[in-house]
């Protein structure tokens, strides 16, 4: 279970404007609940000389590039550096950290992006957690659902947590790949610096430094 808390996806939590959340909590998901009422008092004490508040609850870093089809939807802090490309749709709950990306049609919903994560081509990200540049490749999602709408379970190698949670996608940890029209199924956990082959359907917990081929053949990155 060591694998899964927040200290060892994440290894540098200045990587992100949510640090003190985080620290805040012993594994991940469990900051899903708080990330609303956490960005409304985090934006509300950021300096106006670096961001500049647009509607209700969004604060947009002057830096920051947003492109004018882009849809954002607060509570939502876009991040120094960072790029909201044509047509992205931020539906609210949305920390999009420094220098990431968020693509055409790209959607978000109650996330953390930290520092220079990339979802930027046709992804939907909801109610997850992605690490310090992680990045997912073109089409690839979170399903954050069961399709029995049950509370959400992480499953490792024996190991289960119950989250209590109806709504989880994924948690990223650093330097996370994922290939191109993948889906992460609802409570799925991966390691920092693994790897997922394209067009995989992952549940469950991806080891760190692994490559995920298909279910039931993950092997170590050398």
């Amino acid at each position: 279970m060591e694998q899964l808390k927040i200290q060892e996806l994440y290894s540098d939590l200045s990587k992100t404007m949510a640090k003190e959340l985080l620290e805040s909590k012993i594994y991940p998901w469990e900051v899903l609940p708080e990330i609303s009422a956490f960005l409304v008092k985090l934006g509300n004490a950021l300096s106006e000389e670096e961001y500049e508040k647009r509607g209700e609850d969004v604060w947009i870093a002057k830096s920051a590039k947003v492109a004018p089809t882009a849809y954002i939807h607060g509570p939502a802090i876009i991040g120094k550096e960072a790029e909201v490309r044509h047509c992205a749709f931020i539906r609210g709950n949305a920390l999009v950290g420094e220098g990431a990306v968020v693509g055409n049609s790209t959607e978000l919903k109650n996330v953390i992006l930290f520092d220079k994560v990339q979802v930027p081509h046709y992804n939907y990200v909801g109610d997850s957690i992605l690490g310090y540049k992680s990045h997912m490749g073109a089409g690839s999602i979170t399903s954050n659902v069961k399709s029995d709408k049950k509370l959400v379970v992480v499953k490792g190698q024996e190991m289960q947590i119950e989250t209590g949670l109806k709504k989880f996608g994924a948690m990223l940890g650093d330097e996370v790949e994922v290939g191109c029209g993948s889906v992460l199924n609802p409570g799925t956990v991966v390691g920092s610096h693994s790897n997922i082959y394209p067009l995989s359907s992952v549940r469950g917990v991806v080891q760190a430094n692994s490559i995920y081929k298909k279910q039931g053949e993950v092997v170590e990155k050398r």
